[in-house]
């Protein structure tokens, strides 16, 4: 701040202490001092700022010294500060109430001189990585936003200004859809949190500025559910349109609300990805071997026999849970436990537009660093076009679940047979009538669908304790292999 506050006199008079040129505009001169503060600012140096500065602002003989008046707006915003300067980590000091144009979130170098840095590095503020954003550069490193007053509407003021080769970068890149550019100047806040790398979160009564518009921030997610608040999805926010694409000094404004939480923002220039990039970054790098998910198949069986709702093996559905059609792109989170998939191409989708990164299968995290393509599932697909439904054995191999009029000749779905009625998947025989004219037993069909369809909830509710009771309906032939459980 007591650079900031120099005029042209004082700046050449710290320029020429260390031997540094002292010509130049103004903002040149203060560029020319703050480089010399941040990178070599000695105690003699520091002392002969303090020296220039009290003997500007004491002159009076006043016995404290008054503070510096605000540069003028358009000297502010004409500093040709780049994202080497933006990197200063410290906690801004409080700013006066006053509405002048000094940039809060500057660093150590314009909030924070009159302090000499600290000798313990402080723990940083980290955002989390966001699949959909690579990170080019980072202009702003998270810096909190601190309160200047007691009121709850509190406003943040940052200036910066972008390097030729970012201005390159954005205007060469492809746009995403029109007047959307794939590489962007981004804002992001989360809570002022060094504990682990936190995801992004807007503080109440969010409002940002860019230069002289206001820029739009995603609204809130209506929510179909009694009682329960809607949710506001906090992304990144986009500010590349609305800012100077030249040398020129860009002013962001953060409007928030200061209800108790702390906040931190940081701005970074990246590239948004589309989740067709994804989809097809995981398909050079996510595939697991086949070989591979066999060996998995045969340790989940051993592990776990009764896996799911078979006793051979477990069945594995090849309809994408998501949207009810056939797989293409079968993945699933390697930190999941089960060998069902969902597909790539829709989940992927789905997070481009809401993102929540959860499972559609077990509802847990399943973030895109931890999908991987099913290899064995992959080759499956493309060999078993006439089924909807696999079942994968103990041994690793895998045999189709075809659909009930094709299943009673098939000699590799497994029989169960039980002593005891059984409220799903009930069999008889042909004629209805075992061999004896006895009432026939009871056979489990494993392969069928552990649900009950409305005609096996019928029947259930007709049948009686005795064997003299109402049949279930026969569903499929099977003259063979059954045994009696009398």
């Amino acid at each position: 701040n007591m650079v900031m506050s120099f005029r042209v006199s004082d700046l050449q008079m710290l320029l020429g202490f260390v031997g540094r040129s002292k010509s130049g505009l103004k903002h040149e001169l203060v560029t020319r001092a703050l480089q010399l503060v941040q990178f070599d600012c000695s105690p003699e140096v520091f002392k002969k700022i303090k020296e220039l500065y009290e003997t500007r602002y004491n002159k009076k003989g006043s016995d404290v010294a008054q503070p510096p008046p605000p540069p003028p707006q358009h000297r502010a915003e004409a500093l040709p500060l780049h994202s080497s300067y933006d990197r200063g980590s410290a906690v801004p000091r409080t700013l006066p109430t006053t509405n002048i144009d000094y940039p809060a979130l500057y660093g150590k170098y314009l909030n924070g001189l009159g302090r000499l840095p600290p000798k313990v590095a402080k723990p940083e503020v980290r955002l989390v990585k966001l699949p959909f954003y690579t990170t080019l550069d980072e202009l702003l490193k998270p810096t909190e936003l601190v309160p200047q007053n007691n009121e709850k509407l509190q406003e943040s003021p940052c200036i910066f200004a972008l390097t030729p080769r970012q201005v390159e970068l954005i205007r060469n890149s492809r746009e995403l859809q029109p007047g959307v550019k794939s590489v962007q100047v981004v804002l992001r806040i989360c809570y002022t949190d060094t504990s682990s790398p936190q995801e992004d979160q807007y503080p109440p009564n969010i409002a940002v500025k860019v230069n002289h518009s206001y820029c739009s921030v995603p609204g809130y997610y209506p929510s179909n559910k009694p009682g329960v608040e809607p949710k506001r999805p906090c992304r990144p926010i986009n500010l590349t349109h609305l800012m100077y694409l030249s040398a020129a000094t860009n002013r962001i404004t953060v409007t928030w609300g200061n209800y108790g939480k702390s906040y931190s923002v940081g701005l970074y220039l990246v590239r948004q990805m589309t989740s067709a990039e994804l989809l097809q970054r995981l398909k050079t790098i996510g595939i697991k071997h086949p070989e591979l998910c066999k060996a998995l198949v045969k340790e989940k069986l051993r592990l776990d026999p009764d896996s799911e709702i078979a006793t051979t093996g477990v069945r594995v559905s090849l309809i994408c849970p998501l949207v009810k059609m056939r797989l293409s792109v079968p993945c699933r989170a390697e930190t999941c436990a089960h060998l069902q998939c969902f597909d790539a191409v829709f989940y992927l989708q789905m997070n481009e537009k809401k993102p929540t990164w959860m499972c559609p299968v077990c509802d847990k995290p399943a973030p895109y660093d931890q999908l991987i393509i099913d290899g064995l599932l992959s080759k499956i697909l493309t060999e078993c076009e006439d089924a909807d439904e696999i079942e994968y054995l103990v041994d690793g191999s895998w045999c189709p679940i075809r659909a009930e009029k094709e299943r009673s000749c098939s000699p590799q779905c497994p029989i169960l047979v039980l002593g005891s009625s059984d409220v799903n998947g009930l069999l008889a025989t042909p004629n209805g009538n075992g061999e004896n004219g006895k009432a026939p037993a009871d056979v489990v069909d494993l392969t069928l669908d552990s649900s009950s369809s409305e005609e096996d909830e019928e029947e259930d509710e007709e049948e009686d304790d005795d064997d003299e009771g109402p049949q279930p309906k026969r569903r499929c032939s099977y003259e063979k292999g059954l045994v009696s459980a009398c």
